[in-house]
């Protein structure tokens, strides 16, 4: 992707609220594929996922609030994980297999009706 005008690094696709990006990367959100941008965390993915809901929703956006936490299988691990998708910084082929029920409301249009929801 060409570097937006004004932007001081080439290459590099500069986006409020997005961190700079050069590629989108694949995960995969309850089994549906989605293209998101490389080195921003899960939850501004998210936002690129579903920008008329996720910058709405009832987020802290530092830690404090838990209701960005999800379950993730990260490539080469066997373990699924939970986290916080805050602070979490998105991985080519990772998995999101549980959301909090705050991150279900907020990407409803986008999941499969039957998307687990996380304790």
């Amino acid at each position: 992707m060409a570097a937006q005008a004004g932007s001081q690094r080439t290459g590099l696709v500069m986006s409020e609220p997005f961190r700079p990006y050069e590629k989108l990367v694949e995960i995969m959100v309850s089994g549906k594929k989605f293209q998101v941008p490389e080195r921003n965390s899960l939850l501004r993915c998210f936002q690129f996922i579903s920008p008329e809901t996720v910058p709405y929703g009832r987020f802290c956006w530092n830690q404090d609030c838990q209701y960005c936490r999800v379950t993730c299988q990260l490539p080469d691990e066997d373990e699924p994980h939970e986290m916080l998708s805050c602070k979490f910084i998105v991985m080519p082929g990772m998995e999101i297999t549980e959301m909090s029920q705050e991150l279900k409301w907020c990407l409803g249009s986008k999941l499969p009706s039957d998307t687990p929801v996380s304790s």
